[in-house]
């Protein structure tokens, strides 16, 4: 189970809870509820499922992944990224394949948080994550040029496709949609910042726009009806999931669970920075897979924790995870409420909104940096994920930048500096250890890295020459990890000195390299008498033992 409990965690938020924070707790949850309303709305239709999916979805992560989550200032509901790729699911498979495949990732995603292998999805490099966002605010914004420009082209499989197709010149911008979505693009973009602070530009620019549709008698496309129930007519049931055909959807499920955790942990690690908080990244897992199992069965779509939102909450002065609670119930009530208010918004101000959130989701510091230092390795990394994810789909984009991401890792880890030193014997007496300096073959190998299967070439290349060398320490407090490839490494070389009358020596192993060791057979076949805690150790006792070696040598050269 997760290293704390969930019982814990609401311990530490909740210990000290009074009325005064639960005041900010109401005013950060409903400030997140104007934010989140807009955004509800917008991800829903983005997704090819409906503005009621979207707004059905926020209120249940909300409670359920609220009530459930690692941190106290994690906010989820759907978000853009999980938009770019399920649109690509409704094209393939209908809502059903969102469903099923967000019902079986969410699976998943509670498998590995009750395993505790949440660590696991941190090994992502940055540049990699960085390339995939960046992919996706592309998708979003090209896919939402349609509803811009009020027109309707030809659904297609990549994003790169798409925006090809607008270059045939076969349609006629509406311009009264085209007017509506660029008024809440300029609201979005030249609101001031301290207004925006106190009322969300993304909720005003909607306002704006629908009532211009509305009191101008505009035929722009609208949202239309929204239904007044959290359960809608579209739905998963248990009777209409495939499965004969579960293994078409295992690369679906695996993209949605992969973006979803990355997405939710690294909103925990923004949110960590700005609090001091630290997400318990399994116990939030957990949170995801629950909430993304039930979703399904209301008609919502996959949901992860988002950054915006959890934002707000924190800078608006959020306390405890009653912000999300507070928040859903906002949005909520607004079903109820406004529902026929919303059902006039006009797609072309979703349009809008959604365009200006991706541009804003690239993680332009991130770029900034990468690139500004020219770091080559980075910019490949993050180029490589960014075209593959519009050219390619989503699910090839993930194996792509998964790929990537592990050849990047070996390429920085696999490097193990091996540095071969005769032994200086002033040195040693400088330190006060007495020696009797008569052995000229004993050798020390300072190792510092990795000794793994990447590594095992440059290990075997630095030891290729062993002439006339007696014993050859290897000085190993540098190397925290070895495995089975590093272990058949250091046999052979204790063969080849072995036959030539020499001894392998070693100083300053780890504990948990020595136990590998152990495994290994190497500690039996090589005896324990040769492991000493220094090399200085080593370096005395390996003169003790070679003076017979020496004379050999010189006998066979004389």
């Amino acid at each position: 189970m997760p290293r704390r409990s969930l019982a814990r965690l609401y311990k530490d938020e909740f210990s000290n809870y009074s009325l005064v924070k639960f005041q900010q707790d109401l005013l950060a949850g409903l400030t997140v509820a104007a934010v989140a309303l807009p955004l509800a709305l917008a991800f829903g239709v983005a997704s090819g499922a409906s503005a009621a999916a979207g707004l059905v979805t926020a209120v249940l992560a909300g409670i359920i992944m609220g009530l459930l989550g690692g941190a106290p200032y994690q906010i989820s509901g759907p978000t853009g990224a999980m938009s770019a790729l399920l649109i690509v699911l409704v094209q393939r498979y209908g809502l059903e394949g969102i469903w099923v495949a967000g019902l079986l990732s969410g699976a998943i995603l509670l498998v590995v948080g009750i395993l505790r292998l949440g660590r696991f999805i941190a090994f992502i490099p940055a540049p990699v994550i960085s390339g995939f966002t960046s992919g996706i605010a592309l998708i979003i914004f090209i896919g939402q040029i349609d509803n811009f420009l009020g027109i309707k082209t030809p659904a297609t499989e990549t994003a790169a496709q798409k925006i090809l197709g607008y270059f045939d010149g076969r349609f006629t911008p509406n311009l009264q949609s085209l007017l509506l979505g660029l008024v809440v693009v300029g609201t979005m973009l030249f609101m001031p910042k301290k207004w925006n602070a106190r009322f969300p530009a993304s909720l005003l620019g909607i306002i704006l726009a629908t009532l211009l549709n509305w009191t101008l008698n505009w035929s722009a496309p609208m949202i239309g009806p929204i239904p007044q129930t959290l359960f809608l007519t579209d739905h998963l049931s248990i009777s209409n999931i495939p499965f004969s055909n579960l293994s078409d959807f295992v690369a679906p499920t695996l993209t949605i669970t992969a973006l979803g955790a990355v997405e939710s942990l690294l909103c925990g690690a923004v949110g960590s920075n700005m609090t001091g908080v630290r997400l318990q990244a399994n116990q939030e897992l957990i949170a995801q897979g629950i909430g993304n199992m039930v979703i399904p069965f209301f008609g919502g779509v996959p949901a992860t924790a988002a950054i915006a939102r959890s934002s707000v909450g924190i800078k608006s002065g959020g306390q405890t995870r009653m912000v999300s609670i507070i928040h859903a119930v906002g949005i909520l009530l607004s079903m109820f409420l406004l529902a026929p208010l919303m059902a006039r918004i006009p797609l072309a101000a979703l349009a809008g909104v959604l365009m200006v959130t991706a541009v804003r989701m690239n993680e332009w510091d991130a770029i900034k940096f990468i690139f500004g230092k020219r770091f080559k390795t980075d910019m490949i990394a993050f180029t490589i994920t960014m075209v593959a994810t519009i050219v390619l789909d989503l699910t090839q984009a993930i194996l792509i930048g998964s790929f990537l991401a592990g050849a990047v890792f070996l390429n920085k880890i696999a490097s193990i500096d091996i540095t071969v030193q005769d032994v200086d014997i002033k040195r040693l007496r400088q330190k006060g250890i007495e020696t009797e300096g008569k052995c000229k073959h004993v050798r020390v190998a300072f190792l510092t890295g990795p000794l793994f299967f990447a590594a095992t070439g440059q290990f075997n290349e630095a030891f290729a020459d062993l002439k006339e060398t007696h014993a050859l320490i290897l000085s190993m407090r540098g190397v925290s990890l070895i495995d089975t490839a590093g272990i058949e490494a250091i046999h052979r070389l204790h063969e080849r000195l072995h036959k030539q009358g020499g001894t392998l020596m070693f100083a300053g192993v780890h504990e948990n390299a020595k136990q590998m060791m152990e495994r290994g057979g190497l500690v039996e076949t090589i005896s324990e008498k040769n492991f000493f805690w220094s090399s200085d150790q080593a370096i005395v006792e390996a003169e003790r033992r070679g003076c017979k070696f020496c004379r050999k040598i010189e006998k066979v050269k004389s």
